[in-house]
């Protein structure tokens, strides 16, 4: 039989051992250092709305686009183009004029373009912009215009308005009334007298809403709730009464225009 150890022996066995092969763990210490924290992504500066003006002897040219529209790269690229293309066309008719004055001996004014786009509303699916335009090609005055532009962010597309509905004339239906009612409201206050749709004047009588521009606007800041009108002169009454903006609500009617796909982007307006 194996002898027994007494306790005190065992103590000094256990002292005498060999080391063990593992090396001891370090406890952690609160003066270790940290590791490095991973740096932050670098921040991605605002987009900037754009302005160009270009004064010289030839013509005058300003351009702006707001700061919404150049936060969408494709949307940014088109206006830029518009810019250039825009740019081009004043320069060459310009460059024709002068030389055509020269030729008949008449004195030459400097022509002009300008461009201003606006946003009408930015909805999470949609962004409605609406410009004025403005073309001095000679003559007694410029001729202003307007435009509308509709970009799709899930498509990542330009829209015309009317797109959105299943016709033109569907359109024309649903709101030309209630236009009517309140474009007659407005040249009666410019005019300082009633409007006579049946007298006979060409500047009294109503005309079709759709084909001028058209915008879409909203109230709620996610649908289309109401929509815009953008009358230029000489559609509704003479240069002189300038152009004319009306704005008629989104109805169960209108609705029954809206192409099936596109009436979630829609409700009713007030």
């Amino acid at each position: 039989m194996r002898a027994c150890l007494p306790p005190i022996a065992l103590l000094a066995l256990a002292a005498c051992s060999p080391a063990s092969d593992e090396a001891p763990v370090p406890k952690a210490s609160a003066t270790t250092a940290a590791a490095p924290a991973s740096a932050a992504p670098p921040s991605v500066p605002p987009a900037q709305a754009r302005s160009v003006e270009d004064k010289t002897p030839l013509y005058d040219f300003d351009y702006a686009y707001p700061a919404q529209a150049a936060a969408i790269p494709a949307l940014k690229a088109w206006l830029d183009g518009d810019i250039a293309k825009q740019k081009a066309d004043i320069m060459s008719s310009a460059k024709d004029g002068r030389d055509g004055a020269k030729e008949s001996g008449f004195p030459f004014n400097p022509y002009g373009h300008s461009t201003s786009w606006d946003v009408v509303t930015d909805l999470p699916g949609w962004l409605s912009l609406s410009a004025q335009r403005w073309e001095f090609t000679g003559g007694a005055h410029g001729n202003p215009w307007s435009e509308g532009l509709l970009w799709d962010k899930a498509a990542g597309k330009r829209r015309d308005a009317l797109s959105l509905f299943t016709s033109k004339a569907a359109l024309s239906a649903a709101i030309r009334a209630p236009f009517c009612d309140a474009l007659d409201k407005q040249r009666a206050e410019r005019r300082e007298a009633p409007v006579d749709r049946a007298g006979g004047d060409m500047f009294d009588e109503c005309i079709d809403p759709v084909n001028s521009a058209v915008i879409l606007g909203s109230a709620d800041k996610q649908h289309f709730t109401r929509i815009g009108v953008l009358v230029d002169p000489y559609e509704a009454g003479p240069y002189a009464e300038g152009n004319y903006e009306v704005t008629v609500p989104v109805t169960a009617v209108v609705l029954q225009a809206v192409k099936p796909e596109y009436r979630a982007a829609f409700a009713l307006g007030r």
